[in-house]
């Protein structure tokens, strides 16, 4: 069965800088039928000053660094890692994604393979940026965090008016809390971004697996959502990561809604449609009628099995004369 929902499990920093570490990570998703892995691709020096302060649940988590410079210093891998890691995707046979901060990174991911283009949410006002993306053409994924619908459609219209084709771009919604509280996850707003023509999917911060589950049946054609090999890993997003357990119930869960959402098309199934003669009702003599005798409610009724006539014609029948006799629980034929 080919499944529409998209998934990419995060990888992100969560390999703490070691390229073995994103290797095991790799195999996991591959075996926990995740269609992507994504990872992040930047220089320290090109992202934040020294003098940058960490987000705020970045400083709550495991991180022992006291600037945001030297936190994404300790979680940067060299350029050469990504080609390593993108032989290994495709040994695994998973798509390989890396989230680039700064055009030479992208340049690098593309020159190796890397076919979708994914723009994270604190880069959708980075307009120079934008627009080398856009110029790019290549199908790309835009997440929304901490923005609102102006700041959204701004972003598009750099990318398409830099070369991005309209139906090369995807939008994801997204809370940039980590973890996200229900409350402030809004997944309705999956539907007023479809209504800008895009494909339209979620990245997922909250705790648990639930939110992503009701995404798919909202209508989400992708679901980003990180993970970890190891929670009590040091590092900022290993906490408001899933498991690699829970990444598997995650994905095979919404295998399973995908199953169920169906069609809009309402018909019985197979089964319903052999249960249906078992379930329904037909007419029967309720008691000893004899040919000649006209049907009455006093002399007719309705009993399972469904095989003969359907109740759904009593008015047709009532006052007609019988053509045969009938014992009791015989189904009434005209």
């Amino acid at each position: 069965m080919t499944y529409k929902t998209k998934i990419i499990a995060e990888a992100g920093v969560n390999h703490n800088g070691s390229i073995e570490l994103a290797i095991d990570m790799i195999k996991a998703a591959s075996n926990s039928g995740a269609d992507f892995i994504k990872f992040q691709t930047f220089f320290a020096d090109k992202i934040a000053t020294t003098l940058a302060p960490k987000a705020k649940y970045q400083t709550s988590s495991a991180c022992d660094q006291a600037s945001a410079h030297d936190m994404l210093r300790s979680l940067e891998l060299p350029l050469e890692s990504f080609k390593i890691l993108y032989e290994e995707c495709k040994r695994q046979k998973i798509g390989f994604l890396s989230t680039a901060f700064d055009i030479e990174s992208l340049d690098y991911l593309i020159n190796i393979g890397m076919k979708i283009i994914k723009i994270p949410s604190g880069e959708i006002t980075n307009l120079p940026f934008l627009e080398y993306i856009g110029s790019r053409n290549m199908p790309t994924i835009l997440s929304t965090g901490m923005t609102d619908l102006v700041e959204i459609k701004e972003a598009i219209k750099i990318l398409t008016n830099s070369g991005l084709e309209l139906s090369s771009l995807s939008l994801l919604q997204c809370t940039s809390e980590y973890p996200t509280p229900f409350k402030s996850t809004n997944l309705k707003v999956i539907n007023a971004l479809k209504k800008l023509g895009h494909q339209v999917g979620f990245s997922d911060h909250t705790l648990g697996i639930e939110a992503a589950i009701a995404a798919v049946t909202l209508g989400a054609d992708i679901i980003e959502k990180h993970f970890t090999l190891d929670k009590s890993f040091e590092g900022p997003d290993h906490k408001a990561s899933l498991d690699v357990s829970e990444l598997h119930a995650m994905i095979s869960a919404i295998r399973n809604i995908e199953k169920a959402l169906g069609s809009e098309v309402k018909k019985p199934s197979k089964i319903e449609i052999e249960t249906r003669d078992v379930v329904r009702r037909s007419l029967v003599a309720k008691q000893t009628i004899l040919k000649g005798e006209k049907f009455s409610k006093e002399n007719i009724t309705a009993k399972r099995p469904g095989k003969g006539l359907s109740p759904m014609h009593i008015y047709k029948v009532l006052g007609k004369k019988a053509k045969q006799d009938f014992k009791p629980d015989d189904l009434i034929v005209l």
